[in-house]
């Protein structure tokens, strides 16, 4: 099973609002490298079970494409506080992706909200 959500133009807000953290994946069933970052979100979603992974279907959800100015796939996205804190086109190794994890685990959000005002 797995361990990640499937975001939709349906669910998208609501799970970024009620969730902390949310990591997505923006992909595309005909990309090969969305295909070959897949297990290692989905592990990184195993090792992180108190994070909420969500997976965009760009073909599927084109408008939500759209909204956040997806240019390429996979595009990996993660939102803390309903505040984007990282975006970065391209499928990340595993030890990356971790890294990325805990540098956005890190964050001081109050010091990202007085930025971003």
């Amino acid at each position: 099973m797995s361990s990640t959500v499937e975001l939709t133009k349906e669910n998208f807000d609501q799970t970024v609002t009620e969730n902390e953290f949310v990591l997505i994946d923006f992909w595309a069933s005909w990309c090969g490298p969305c295909r070959s970052f897949a297990p290692v979100y989905e592990k990184a979603a195993e090792d992180n079970p108190d994070l909420v992974f969500g997976k965009v279907d760009t073909e599927a959800q084109p408008e939500l494409a759209a909204a956040f100015g997806i240019q390429s796939i996979p595009t990996l996205m993660i939102v803390r506080d309903q505040v984007a804190v990282f975006a970065q086109p391209g499928a990340l190794p595993e030890a990356a992706l971790t890294d990325v994890i805990g540098q956005a685990r890190k964050l001081d959000m109050d010091e990202v909200r007085k930025a971003v005002a």
